[in-house]
């Protein structure tokens, strides 16, 4: 979270290279769930990756525009424990991939990470650093509707290319592909509860 700070305060200076340098910053998280989703499943149509990606998109967009509007009240009642949903989510959701992975072949249930409420969960834990962004972006002289239309963009296409990378590697990992996909949502979690902790 530090760095994406680092990376505001350079935006007025900058102007919209900067605000780009935000949105792949902040789409990193997206990029990582979907490389784990497609890791533990290379099944994924075309279909349901363009879904994912605008629903990851639409996430990335709004949020911003969310924290903007919310000013420092809305932000200062959740800032203490934002940072713990966003690990319980990715948690629980990992945990449950690597859970299924251990079932027998004729018991396992493949996990879609895009459709329903899994999926909104993860657009959700993985945009909470958004609106964050979006309340600090209200102390410089930003166009929101811009700025957040760019975030969601860029979210858009880094999802997609995260989802045909994990289908790559998924298809090389074999068997504990899913595993794998369910440990690195984990990893995800920790990075960004330890990010706010420390």
């Amino acid at each position: 979270m530090l760095q994406k700070y680092a990376i505001l305060g350079l935006m007025s200076e900058l102007g919209f290279p900067s605000l780009l340098l935000i949105a792949l910053s902040l789409s990193a998280d997206c990029f990582a769930v979907a490389l784990s989703a497609s890791i533990a499943r290379s099944d994924y149509s075309l279909r349901q990756v363009l879904r994912a990606a605008l629903v990851f998109g639409s996430a990335q967009f709004v949020m911003p525009l969310l924290g903007w509007l919310a000013g420092r009240t809305v932000i200062a009642l959740i800032s203490d424990y934002y940072h713990w949903l966003a690990f319980a989510l990715l948690a629980l959701v990992g945990g449950r991939m690597v859970r299924e992975s251990f079932r027998g072949k004729e018991h396992r249930v493949s996990t879609d990470v895009t459709r329903g409420f899994l999926l909104l969960t993860l657009a959700v834990a993985t945009s909470i650093d958004s609106l964050a962004v979006g309340l600090s972006l209200t102390f410089l002289n930003v166009n929101m509707t811009l700025a957040g239309a760019v975030i969601g963009a860029i979210a858009f296409i880094i999802t997609i290319a995260g989802f045909r990378l994990g289908n790559r590697l998924g298809t090389m990992a074999g068997e504990r592909a899913e595993t794998a996909g369910g440990i690195i949502l984990i990893a995800i979690g920790v990075r960004i509860l330890l990010e706010h902790l420390l």
